[in-house]
């Protein structure tokens, strides 16, 4: 595969989840471990969520859900909606509800701010009514104040399979999975870095799946063409709301979310004529002369093993890919 040195950029994807969940951050003398959010605080963040959510996507406006996320579901939601508003000015005329339903809330205790808790909900976005394949919409939301509104870092989709069972206190509230915990196969902060090598030195961190090595293959298949080059960048996301953030699982292992930046350089050769998606055109510098550049955020959901599991490979359940940038050249 033909890259070009670190660091260096199909269409905006859906606009449809990153804290460090180590040591505690005292704010205002702010030291009492104390649960993230009430259940009821859980479920009106996520009513108004989903309504900013739907405004936003009805009228194609970035600013009407730009309180309402951040983290690389923020980058990859605004982009998304920049780029439609400039091909649509009058806004979706293909929009349909989205409807999350049947949340379960699973909140950890801590101390201080940011806080935050996951939300694991139903969705009327299934493409098949087979009750029994229905998706789960998992949502990470993020607060770093007490007059702050809660903002969703990430959102990912996994199947029935993938969901694991989550670990909960004596009280029932979620245990969290701090960045630098050393029982399980990964850390959890070395997971974004760990999965951006991986298309470079192969690693074995991760087990085979669509996301890891089938993601890698198509690359390599992609690479080169007649007339055709094609290089990757691949960059660990790891501060501020992308960074991140885990809970404990039954088993002894994690829920992890994080994430990714990826550039994909295409170059074409002398004489052929390089086209920029619809999508795309709105976030485009530079003129495209030779080459096209794309930049794509990735949210990542992940099940990390803990470190003496019989099989240690990290599986990565979900991933969540937008364009969020391009340059010509």
């Amino acid at each position: 595969m033909s890259r070009v040195s670190r660091p260096a950029v199909a269409g905006a994807a859906v606009a449809v989840l990153a804290l460090t969940a180590s040591g505690c951050v005292t704010v205002h003398g702010e030291r009492e471990i104390v649960p993230a959010a009430t259940k009821a605080e859980a479920a009106k963040a996520l009513e108004e969520f989903t309504a900013a959510y739907n405004k936003a996507d009805k009228e194609y406006d970035p600013a009407v859900s730009k309180g309402r996320v951040t983290g690389p579901l923020g980058a990859i939601n605004q982009a998304a909606l920049k780029a439609a508003a400039e091909n649509s000015p009058e806004g979706n005329p293909n929009h349909s509800e989205l409807e999350l339903t049947d949340a379960t809330f699973h909140i950890p205790k801590k101390a201080g701010w940011p806080r935050y808790f996951v939300a694991d909900t139903d969705s009327n976005k299934d493409v098949d009514d087979d009750p029994a394949k229905d998706t789960h919409w998992f949502l990470a939301f993020v607060k770093h104040g007490a007059d702050d509104p809660w903002q969703v870092a990430y959102l990912n989709i996994l199947s029935p399979r993938e969901v694991p069972d989550l670990k909960t206190d004596k009280d029932g509230y979620a245990i969290p999975a701090g960045t630098s915990a050393k029982d399980l196969a990964v850390s959890p902060g070395k997971l974004p870095a760990a999965y951006a090598d991986s298309f470079e030195d192969d690693a074995e961190v991760f087990a085979p799946g669509p996301h890891t090595s089938g993601w890698r293959k198509d690359r390599e298949r992609r690479a080169s063409s007649p007339g055709w080059s094609r290089q990757w960048v691949d960059q660990p996301e790891r501060s501020g709301d992308f960074a991140p953030l885990g809970l404990r699982t039954t088993d002894g292992g994690a829920l992890v979310f994080f994430a990714t930046r990826h550039f994909e350089k295409r170059t074409a050769s002398e004489g052929l004529k390089i086209e920029v998606p619809k999508d795309v055109q709105p976030l485009l510098t530079g003129e495209v002369k030779q080459s096209l550049t794309l930049e794509r955020m990735v949210s990542l959901a992940a099940q990390v093993p803990p470190k003496d599991a019989a099989q240690p490979g990290v599986v990565v359940a979900s991933r969540i890919m937008g364009t969020t940038g391009a340059k010509g050249e």
